[in-house]
């Protein structure tokens, strides 16, 4: 074993150590926790394109990504049941605001913060909601990302000849695509068959071709960041995480699969 995989494989131990507990948890420390990973991912994008956190539009972005994840109607009482949402409206609303009182801040200026609060604030809240309805239900959705990327990396390695997207990730191949697909199906049916509750009202068979889908839009959200590393020429989101790069590196599969899985109705 290489000394970077060494480091690799301690750092994702002690990650883990940590994560799962507080996963398992739950409440108010978890979601204190998912909310400052959201803002941590903001704030690698708004890195990537040069843009500071440390002004008004920095802090309006990271404010934003923070209330549109956590479920603030929990605390704040005075807010309607999607408070988060409603808050989050209005930190956008001032934000475009601001376009109005400065001329060399436009509206293409606000769109970049914008998408990238939603895109990382929406992904993590679905998290938090599939916490909400159940452990189990976070842990399927983690295993599905974990089992995919871990069989296409393996079978893209020893089976991979055609490009999936040489454009934005030239190592990626069909073949551990399909690797990617058939782990995530094994690894749902393992899972149904300890926890058959896990999925209902779904059955283990249709539950096989959402696994698969799931497989797929995971896959597609990591060529989401690829393309947007390539576009910034970057290697890495950014470098929390030693030897495993920033934190949309480590969650970019989830940021699609989690919101997929609420649209399904798992949770």
């Amino acid at each position: 074993m290489t000394k970077d995989l060494q480091k690799r494989t301690l750092f994702a131990v002690l990650a883990l150590a940590i994560f799962l507990p507080v996963l398992f948890a739950g409440g108010l420390l978890l979601q204190i926790g998912i909310g400052l990973l959201a803002m941590l991912g903001v704030h690698e994008l708004l890195h990537m394109k040069g843009l500071k956190t440390m002004t008004i539009e920095g802090a309006l972005t990271l404010f934003a990504t923070f209330a549109l994840t956590v479920p603030l109607e929990n605390y704040l009482t005075f807010l309607p049941v999607d408070g988060n949402v409603v808050a989050y409206s209005v930190l956008i609303t001032i934000m475009l605001g601001t376009t109005v009182f400065s001329k060399n801040y436009t509206i293409e200026d606000a769109a970049f913060p914008i998408a990238v609060s939603f895109y990382v604030g929406f992904g993590f809240n679905a998290l938090l909601d599939a916490r909400v309805a159940g452990f189990d239900k976070v842990l399927l959705a983690l295993f599905i990302v974990w089992a995919t990327d871990s069989a296409a990396y393996l079978t893209g390695m020893n089976f991979g000849k055609h490009k999936l997207a040489p454009r934005v990730s030239p190592n990626k191949s069909i073949e551990g695509f399909v690797g990617g697909i058939l782990g995530a199906v094994l690894i749902t049916v393992i899972f149904m068959l300890v926890d058959s509750t896990v999925a209902l009202p779904y059955g283990i068979y249709r539950m096989s071709l959402f696994a698969a889908f799931f497989s797929v839009a995971g896959q597609f959200g990591d060529l989401i960041e690829s393309a947007m590393k390539r576009h910034f020429g970057v290697k890495d989101s950014g470098k929390f995480i030693p030897g495993h790069g920033g934190v949309l590196d480590r969650f970019d599969s989830m940021l699609i699969v989690f919101p997929m899985m609420h649209l399904f109705g798992l949770f």
